[in-house]
């Protein structure tokens, strides 16, 4: 007898505590628990337009265990599958069962995404099919077809990803780049549940005790960006057929306006069902348009470098603002020659980076390392990496982008370990110019004009400019220093509005906007792969800035022949909202501009 009732006990326990299906089982006759997943939260540009929404979708779900015999031809013409596709499914789906990522009792999707027309026509033939149900969920909706690195893209959630977090379950969606990865927990909202009354068929009859236990879905938080979408859209036009990056900050509050990365795609192939055909699609192109540019692509800064060396120099006080170099054609020593463009000689400082003179920055640039207050070569080049780092070289600037890449600035063990230890300034001296081992980002570059109409510090960049009903981080708020004194900028800033406006011999010309005062630096970067890069950084006005930009178009050639045109424009269409009729063959030769056909060309030649 006691054995007997030994055996009705744990048979008990099993069935009620140790193997919850039964339970299941029998519950899901009378009810089913279905997720009420929450609309993502709206995305807004900084004027209010609306960049991203909602659409409503719906997933097919599946509980297994209470699948009954159906007529698999009705079912595939429901949904608009063929029979080998609902095959594969059901082999799919005993694969999971298996290897445990699904539960027999519990739901998991079948097919994904029917739209409203799809949803209702299978929900009326839904009573046939019994284990399986609808469930409602939202996809994004892409306003713009433009901004696709700034918004990235939703997607499913990876199996690593599950493991390491308790909100997610297999099939639900995340941010996946840019700042639907970001801003996540505040766009994804709090997940609900709703209890449906159904009968032995799976038909709905009502919700389970009229929905008191229900527990709705909370709708994410809807967040306002920095970017201006109107000038995102005209950056993004005029790289059209060029390789690159625009990056545009708002100096006083490290806002930013716009973030270029060229080419491009629409986001809206990266929705949906769709996504799986058009993702190997875009990922196996040869111009790489899922990378982003503005953040993850390393460029030597060229001669936009040389405003940072002077500070330096000034700063130090190697250099003072009166102080001239000869140039001849370049500069030249026994060991090696650094070759410069005609250009009146001798210069000063500012009318060093009014015509870029190369041979000034390497006259001092060696100054700065052969400075008698240091001990040694090594101690004077990791004094000016420091100065590097507090103007946010060398290190990621920590923006909102997950993917922001850090560039890199050497040290001295850097060239200690390449010339065992014997090297001198003349041996790095193309970093006087900005070539060299010395790579930053277009959005360290973007900063740097920042930091130069802020005459000597920055805000770190960010995107984000309010999310609802919560604060944005304090990192963005914080001014960074760089220790220039304050007196320094007066000649750099002039140096930087001669070689927009100082007449024959300027390097920036071209970049004139009539009535708007923009200062700004030419950068020819040498590329050992192809032609040179053309780069180009602005500030305007130069009193009130307003906008700081950097351009950087691949195999461009010289700063002035695409980078400064196209900043000038992005600079006036933001101050003016308009460019005016005298610059508008500028215009049209950005616009019809191909360097990408031209290179293909030129290399089937």
């Amino acid at each position: 007898m006691l054995g007997l009732a030994l055996i009705f006990v744990t048979k008990l326990f099993i069935l009620q505590v140790y193997d919850p299906s039964y339970k299941f089982s029998a519950e899901s006759n009378t009810r089913r628990k279905v997720t009420q997943y929450p609309s993502r939260g709206l995305v807004y540009d900084r004027n209010g337009k609306l960049l991203v929404s909602n659409q409503a979708v719906y997933d097919v779900m599946v509980v297994p265990r209470d699948i009954v015999a159906f007529d698999s031809i009705d079912f595939c013409e429901s949904l608009n599958l063929s029979k080998e596709e609902l095959r594969e499914r059901f082999v799919q789906m005993r694969q999971d069962i298996r290897s445990r990522k699904i539960s027999t009792y519990k739901p998991s999707v079948f097919f994904k995404q029917l739209s409203a027309e799809q949803y209702g026509s299978f929900q009326e033939k839904l009573y046939k099919f019994k284990g399986f149900f609808v469930q409602g969920r939202t996809l994004r909706k892409y306003e713009y077809p433009s901004s696709s690195h700034v918004l990235g893209y939703v997607g499913e959630i990876s199996e690593k990803e599950l493991k390491n977090q308790t909100y997610y379950t297999q099939g639900d969606y995340v941010g996946i780049s840019g700042i639907e990865q970001t801003y996540e927990e505040e766009l994804r909202g709090q997940k609900g549940e709703k209890y449906l009354l159904v009968d032995v068929h799976g038909r709905e009859k009502g919700a389970f005790k009229s929905g008191r236990d229900d527990i709705a879905a909370i709708a994410g938080k809807n967040i306002t960006l920095s970017l201006d979408i109107d000038l995102q859209q005209y950056g993004e036009q005029l790289m059209k057929n060029k390789v690159g990056s625009i990056v545009a900050i708002e100096p006083t509050t490290g806002e930013i306006l716009t973030m270029v990365s060229a080419p491009n795609y629409d986001p809206s192939l990266l929705i949906g069902r769709d996504r799986s055909v058009n993702y190997p699609v875009l990922a196996a192109d040869s111009l790489k348009p899922l990378f982003n540019r503005a953040i993850q692509s390393r460029y030597p800064p060229g001669s936009t470098f040389k405003t940072i060396n002077a500070l330096i120099g000034l700063q130090e006080g190697t250099l003072k603002p009166y102080t001239t170099h000869e140039c001849f054609m370049g500069y030249h020593t026994r060991a090696l020659s650094v070759g410069c463009h005609m250009h009146d000689s001798p210069l000063n400082l500012s009318q060093s980076i009014q015509h870029s003179c190369n041979a000034y920055y390497c006259f001092e640039f060696r100054d700065i390392l052969d400075n008698p207050k240091y001990g040694s070569i090594q101690e004077s080049f990791n004094a000016w990496k420091d100065y590097l780092v507090k103007f946010g070289f060398g290190y990621a600037l920590g923006s909102d982008f997950k993917n922001e890449n850090r560039g890199f600035v050497p040290n001295a063990g850097t060239f200690d370990r390449i010339y065992n230890r014997s090297w001198n300034s003349l041996t790095v001296i193309s970093l006087s110019i900005g070539q060299g081992e010395l790579l930053t980002t277009p959005l360290q570059m973007a900063n740097m004009a920042a930091m130069l109409a802020n005459r000597g510090h920055f805000l770190t960049p960010h995107i984000i400019k309010d999310i609802e009903e919560t604060p944005i981080d304090d990192k963005y708020r914080e001014l960074h220093e760089t220790d220039i004194e304050l007196q320094h900028f007066a000649p750099i800033i002039n140096g930087m509005e001669l070689a927009v406006w100082g007449g024959e011999g300027s390097t920036a010309r071209i970049a004139q906007i009539p009535g708007i005062s923009i200062c700004g630096k030419t950068g020819t970067a040498q590329n050992p792969h192809g032609d040179d890069h053309s780069i180009f950084i602005a500030f305007a006005p130069k009193d009130d800035p307003q906008i700081a930009i950097a351009v950087y178009v691949e195999n461009g050639g010289f700063g002035a022949t695409w980078g400064a045109p196209i900043a000038s424009l992005m600079v006036e269409k933001y101050l003016t909202d308009s460019i005016q009729p005298r610059r508008k063959w500028i215009e049209k030769r950005m616009l019809e501009g191909d360097l990408i056909h031209a290179k293909q060309k030129q290399q089937e030649h």
